[in-house]
């Protein structure tokens, strides 16, 4: 069956999307053609909003729309403890548990040699820095359990412990090669409470 151009043209940039094969594209390309114009303008004008106007924070580089996201600049956040996690989705995943009040550091990956991931690649210099500033107290290792999650906490708890902190990991009541994103408020949740010194 032959589709029109413009429509294979939205499937195929739709289907680029993760997690997003050719039939739920096809349906997403097809509901926003039904839609009417506001609805479609408003989509645009969001995903244009979500690329011009979000940066990373210059202190922990989750997402922000201004210099420093509104966690680091927030008086009722416990600036003395520092979660780092892989990537923003983490930041998500953990703000929905409601059972964290501290600070974030997000690394932008982990170590990972087959895929030239380095440390020179993550954001370890900047956390570093944000130790020898003073005022943090603990640093929670929150990384994926998974070979280059556990990989990166041991690298970061050999440079850590040069430093007069806390270093504790979130507790594994997260399933092995699985991913904080797609966990449930609850398991995450735990998994803080029953945090463990490192």
């Amino acid at each position: 069956m032959l589709i029109a151009e413009p429509l294979q043209r939205a499937i195929d940039e739709l289907s680029k999307l993760p997690s997003i094969g050719k039939k739920t594209a096809q349906r997403l390309a097809l509901h926003i053609l039904k839609s009417d114009e506001n609805s479609v303008n408003a989509l645009l004008q969001a995903l244009s909003d979500l690329k011009t106007k979000i940066k990373f924070c210059s202190e922990c580089f989750n997402l922000s729309v201004e210099e420093k996201c509104d966690i680091c600049k927030s008086p009722k956040r416990d600036h003395s403890m520092i979660c780092v996690v892989e990537e923003v989705s983490d930041v998500i995943a953990i703000e929905k548990t409601n059972e964290y009040n501290g600070l974030y550091h997000v690394l932008g990956g982990v170590l990972n040699p087959l895929a030239n991931i380095t440390p020179e690649n993550l954001h370890i210099k900047e956390l570093i820095s944000r130790i020898e500033k003073g005022g943090v107290n603990e640093v929670i290792l929150a990384l994926n359990p998974d070979t280059e999650g556990d990989t990166t906490s041991l690298y970061l708890l050999k440079i850590l412990k040069e430093y007069p902190i806390k270093i504790s990991r979130i507790a594994r009541g997260l399933p092995i090669g699985g991913d904080l994103e797609f966990a449930d408020p609850a398991t995450i949740g735990r998994a803080f409470l029953g945090r463990i010194t490192l």
